[in-house]
């Protein structure tokens, strides 16, 4: 009899992007094994890794489809090079030191099945720094559910290992990326390139969530959150631009956008500058904004102090209720 394994679709195709993860794949791919639903295949992309990272993948057998890349690429690129490869109805992904707990899955699966309109499922998520928790993304707050692009714009609280993405709602995004490089993920980014394709999916499709803590995202000192804030402001100006080009009349429409993530943008070099022991300039910056919010006031305080305390104030900050990150 012919084999079907490979033919048959799988419902949910794991994007997993790797490069030189091997010190928490193991417990990353043993939380992926261990989930209720089956019905999924892994797209395992090892970005020329020099680790033990594709022995560790391999190790796990034929659930995994392992494709190597000989030379590193930016993850935008390795993203999408992944989801050329993933067959399912789903798209899910999952950092390689990032975690699921068993019931992930099939919870988010079964959202999609409520509503055909609904391009992106995410679940709320723990930060912890491997041993002890951090904080909750929804603590205090939960996300809209529906057509919520402002919202979203407003605070992103999708993290990445949490999201499910509706292939059709993908296919969506990959006729829009003739307007720049790369396809789904927009190559041109480094570090809002995730937050890009959240937005996008948005603009056009309804998002849900399910509300309990079922991902969890590993922080620690190499986390992008915490270092290139410089590049964030660049990146955050650039998508208000790709924004106002493909959606006709934006600034009417979303006008409180444009002076918010104008202010986003002014706070994110300001925290660029104190990293690098620019205070005085970084309280330039934060005072030109106008109506502070706690946050910006809170930051404007900490630039007091030496930039190398950075890391650990950042800490403390993504510690803070989300109402209070605002």
């Amino acid at each position: 009899m012919p084999d079907t394994s490979q033919s048959k679709v799988p419902c949910v195709s794991v994007i997993m992007n790797c490069r030189n993860s091997s010190k928490d794949l193991a417990e990353a791919l043993d939380s992926l094994m261990a989930q209720t639903f089956t019905d999924f295949e892994v797209i395992f992309f090892d970005n020329a890794s020099t680790d033990a990272s594709p022995s560790i993948a391999k190790s796990y057998g034929e659930k995994i489809r392992y494709v190597r890349g000989e030379t590193p690429v930016p993850l935008g690129a390795a993203r999408n090079l992944a989801i050329r490869e993933a067959r399912g109805e789903f798209i899910a992904f999952l950092d390689c030191d990032d975690l699921w707990r068993p019931e992930k899955l099939g919870k988010q699966v079964a959202c999609f099945r409520q509503d055909s309109r609904i391009g992106l499922v995410c679940t709320d998520t723990i930060l912890f720094d491997g041993k002890k928790v951090l904080g909750r993304v929804f603590a205090g707050s939960s996300p809209a559910r529906g057509m919520v692009f402002a919202q979203l714009m407003q605070r992103q609280w999708i993290s990445m290992s949490s999201a499910v993405i509706r292939r059709e709602a993908l296919k969506t995004l990959g006729e829009e990326a003739r307007a720049w490089t790369g396809g789904w993920f927009d190559e041109t980014l480094n570090v809002c390139e995730e937050a890009d394709v959240f937005y996008r999916i948005a603009h056009d499709w309804k998002l849900d969530y399910v509300d309990e803590a079922l991902t969890y995202w590993r922080i620690h000192s190499g986390n992008t959150t915490f270092k290139h804030f410089g590049q964030f402001a660049d990146e955050t100006l650039y998508i208000l631009q790709k924004q106002r080009k493909l959606y006709p009349g934006y600034d009417k429409d979303y006008g409180d956008l444009v002076g918010l993530l104008t202010q986003r943008a002014t706070f994110q070099k300001a925290i660029d500058l104190w990293h690098h022991n620019q205070s005085d300039e970084a309280r330039s910056l934060l005072q030109r904004i106008p109506h502070p919010s706690l946050k910006h006031r809170l930051f404007f305080l900490a630039s007091f102090l030496p930039g190398n305390c950075f890391d650990w104030l950042a800490r403390i900050y993504f510690a803070l209720p989300a109402s209070l990150r605002r």
